[in-house]
């Protein structure tokens, strides 16, 4: 596999720098994100991490990288409080639903993966539970108390902050810090009030719990991401993704427990997103100011969400309104509208080269997206570059009555590539919307005009095939599989030979 020029640059949140990316083991790239909590219904905050992410894989795989996407589900283990007393947020959903926690895990991941498909994110390669690996994290506390690290207290086991003198160094915390804003340890098992769970001992009635070699319990909520990020992608990989709010403790406390078990360096490039605002305020779940991804879906379309997000830089915070998803939706619209004017330009387009104006714009943009994408895939930048093409294209359009397929070609590759490969927008060939608008255009017109019902299935049919092609060649083949499954429940079969499609009743 060629690497395209690599000129790619990223914010380091471990040494607080942009530093050029160069993996450990090029071309391959191994990259882990913390997953959702399956406790509840995804939600805008979710989306602005996972969209953020989900650009940072496609452009890592643009320029050519073999990427290893990994990102967990929690399905046990996160506490309510985010403290080692605390109860496991989706036991007490459980609860709350009268059902097993594993029936709420699975609910709620399968919900969670459909808003993200709506989103047109990309599903990681591996997507680990950690109820799955019980026996990979129960190795990783025996290797850490082989080495001093840890210590057990009647059944419950603790990573000794005290043995690893680096401990901070991501957060940039000291101990005393730390201390000073410690809970307060109500069982008085800790040697250091910093001292984090990495074992929890079960207290009767608790259902989620695994035989250990220090009694029943179960995994702490940190030990999950050490013990499967290590498992799928090596001892030491090169990027690790969350929320800005996990840097402490979160990923402060993986990264001591990867590097006191093993040795060796954790992970080389730490990117954390920032989180979506309302009102200055952070959405979450917990402050009851969150908007699920379901309730979003049902006034805005996905991709306006995913524009709406794409706006901002991912390590800015953005605050959400009405008034800017309507923003977004022009926006939007603004894209789709030229995209659907080209593609009805295009079948009648005459034979030629491209327009040596619109090869200059689109190089001008191109280069300028790539920049943007390269200074730390800043995507802000980069949909300027996508919306000055649109202005330039709709201008262009405007003063040629008819525009060569040449400059058609230059247009779409360019299009494909910046909004579509790149952002993951909707906006070609594939939007659902533009086929059905188009269709019913002609059905009107056939109906008024003085063809018999034979003739007007008959162009209706061939139609529909030519949509179906234009979408295989565009890559959109599930709007292609769509159309074929459409005319197969009427009764018609489109049948794909050597010399182009051909249909036939059945």
């Amino acid at each position: 596999m060629t690497i395209r020029e690599n000129n790619l640059l990223v914010y380091n949140t471990l040494s607080r720098t942009k530093e050029r990316f160069e993996p450990l083991d090029p071309p391959h790239v191994g990259l882990y994100v913390c997953g959702p909590t399956v406790y509840g219904d995804a939600h805008l905050g979710h989306a602005k991490s996972y969209v953020s992410f989900d650009i940072i894989v496609r452009y890592l795989r643009y320029l050519g990288y073999q990427v290893t996407y990994v990102q967990n589900i929690t399905d046990v283990g996160h506490l309510t409080d985010d403290a080692d007393e605390g109860e496991d947020k989706v036991e007490k959903k459980a609860k709350a639903e009268r059902v097993h926690p594993m029936a709420t895990a699975e609910h709620y991941a399968r919900r969670y993966f459909e808003d993200m498909d709506a989103l047109n994110v990309l599903r990681p390669d591996i997507s680990p539970h950690a109820s799955g690996h019980i026996v990979e994290q129960i190795e990783l506390v025996k290797r850490l108390i082989e080495r001093g690290h840890a210590y057990a207290v009647d059944g419950s086991v603790y990573f000794d902050v005290a043995s690893w003198p680096a401990y901070g160094k991501l957060s940039g915390r000291s101990v005393s810090e730390m201390q000073a804003g410690a809970r307060v340890d109500a069982k008085g098992e800790k040697r250091h009030p910093a001292d984090f769970a990495l074992w929890k001992k079960a207290e009767p009635g608790h259902i989620m719990q695994w035989p250990s070699p220090w009694g029943m319990g179960y995994p702490g909520w940190h030990l999950e991401c050490s013990a499967m990020s290590m498992k799928y992608l090596g001892e030491s990989f090169d990027i690790h993704g969350g929320g800005l709010e996990n840097q402490f403790p979160h990923h402060e406390d993986e990264i001591a427990q990867a590097e006191a078990a093993t040795g060796k360096p954790f992970v080389k490039y730490w990117l954390h997103n920032n989180m979506i605002t309302v009102g200055g305020q952070k959405m979450g779940k917990s402050l009851g100011n969150f908007i699920t991804l379901q309730d979003a879906f049902q006034k805005w379309d996905p991709m306006v969400i995913r524009l709406f997000i794409l706006q901002s830089h991912y390590r800015s915070p953005l605050d959400f309104s009405d008034e800017a998803l309507v923003a977004a939706k022009a926006g939007y619209e603004r894209l789709t509208g030229m995209t659907k004017r080209l593609w009805l330009g295009q079948k009648s387009a005459p034979e030629g080269e491209a327009d040596s104006r619109i090869v200059q714009v689109v190089d001008s943009t191109t280069h300028r997206f790539f920049e943007a994408m390269d200074d730390d895939f800043s995507t802000a930048g980069a949909l300027a570059a996508v919306f000055d093409l649109v202005r330039e294209t709709n201008s262009f359009l405007s003063e040629t009555l008819r525009c060569t397929r040449g400059s058609h070609d230059v247009i779409w590759n360019a299009i494909r590539v910046m909004a579509e490969e790149v952002l993951g927008l909707t906006v070609t060939l594939s939007s659902q919307a533009m086929f059905i608008s188009e269709a019913e255009k002609l059905t009107r017109h056939l109906a008024n005009s003085m063809m018999n019902r034979t003739d007007m299935a008959i162009a209706l049919t061939e139609y529909l095939a030519d949509l179906r092609n234009d979408a295989r060649k565009a890559k959109n083949f599930a709007q292609a599989d769509a159309i074929r499954k459409r005319l197969d429940e009427i009764g018609i079969v489109l049948e794909d030979t050597p010399e182009g499609t051909t249909w036939r009743f059945k």
